[in-house]
């Protein structure tokens, strides 16, 4: 049995909270039935729209402007989106790797893409083996980069890797990022993959990440993640209910910050929703909908249901008409399905 409170020291920092006050306010309620699925926002819509006319030059200058800017959390956002679209459309991304081998931003999303590919394989374990040298390359091509360490945590979560392996690639991620989102995800889906049940454990770490980092960051969102982990697993020893409010109103004061409407804290605002709704605080859920608009995400819906844009308007519906909150509840409550976040069609990874 590993001592999983022995391997927990590796992941955490001192404590530290920077607190700001701010608010945004709430778009209004979206009309009838208009929303979109995982909507790219304004930067990386024109990148997807000359990519599906096969043109990578768009996309190469995008990854490229993150680079410059040190932008890693946009950097992170975009190579997702792209591999998923290489995933579905390769031609555009094959002209780039040709035109450029040597293209640091190609070679990142090489290395994601080749994740993704291998994630639904039986044999996923041998194939991100085969995956590890195009990660390193990645890494190599900017030292700078999170990213890259972002993707080799998801892909040590997937091949299986040791505990002592994982703790290395974290230090080398949080050196280059303290507070990437990403890799703060990536770590605490690790420890849920390893010490399946052991949510307290995993709380200790988002808390705490969530603690050390800028009010603004959305790491402050992590404690809100450990909470859907927790709510959606049915394992484990029960979890306090005033941790999880307490990892609520940390989600619902980030949301805040952020634009209303806006489509790239999306993600962040759906599974606020969720979470909210299972706490039954339903006048901050509908509130979090205002800010949401039209902006729906695969992640958390397509936990419940092939259908992840039904799921969140028919949930939308029943808290925006006040319905009964039995059938709220049993909306949220749906069992998720068996972990599989990359089946079927190319999907927006939820991480």
């Amino acid at each position: 049995m590993v001592d999983t409170m022995a391997l927990l020291p590796a992941f955490f920092r001192p404590a530290r909270m920077t607190r700001r006050r701010a608010s945004r306010p709430a778009a209004p309620p979206p009309a009838g039935d208009e929303a979109v699925l995982d909507a790219p926002d304004e930067r990386l819509s024109p990148a997807l729209v000359a990519a599906g006319r096969g043109e990578y030059g768009a996309a190469a200058a995008l990854l490229a402007a993150t680079r410059a800017a040190a932008a890693w959390e946009d950097r992170d956002r975009y190579t997702k989106r792209l591999a998923a679209f290489a995933r579905a459309r390769p031609e555009w991304f094959e002209e780039w790797r040709a035109a450029d081998p040597d293209d640091p931003d190609a070679a990142l999303v090489r290395a994601q893409l080749a994740v993704d590919r291998a994630w639904p394989s039986p044999a996923r374990a041998e194939l991100l083996r085969e995956v590890s040298p195009l990660i390193t390359a990645a890494a190599r091509a900017e030292d700078r980069d999170p990213v890259p360490w972002r993707i080799a945590l998801d892909h040590a979560r997937g091949s299986r890797a040791g505990h002592r392996y994982f703790e290395e690639l974290w230090e080398a991620a949080v050196r280059r990022a303290p507070h990437h989102y990403g890799c703060h995800v990536a770590a605490l889906r690790y420890l849920g993959t390893f010490w399946h049940g052991s949510h307290r454990e995993c709380f200790d770490f988002a808390d705490l990440a969530a603690q050390d980092a800028p009010a603004d960051s959305l790491v402050q969102a992590l404690p809100a993640r450990a909470a859907f982990s927790y709510l959606t697993d049915g394992c484990g020893p029960r979890v306090p209910r005033e941790r999880l409010e307490a990892a609520a109103d940390r989600a619902v004061a980030l949301s805040g910050r952020f634009p209303a409407a806006a489509p790239w804290p999306a993600e962040v605002r759906n599974k606020l929703v969720y979470v909210l709704v299972r706490l039954e605080r339903w006048e901050e859920a509908r509130g979090q909908l205002r800010l949401i608009g039209p902006y729906a995400t695969s992640f958390p819906w397509d936990r419940f249901s092939d259908d992840p844009l039904g799921h969140f308007l028919r949930l939308r519906e029943a808290l925006l008409t006040a319905a009964p909150h039995g059938a709220l509840s049993e909306l949220a409550a749906v069992s998720p399905r068996p972990r599989n976040e990359h089946r079927g069609r190319a999907p927006v990874p939820d991480h």
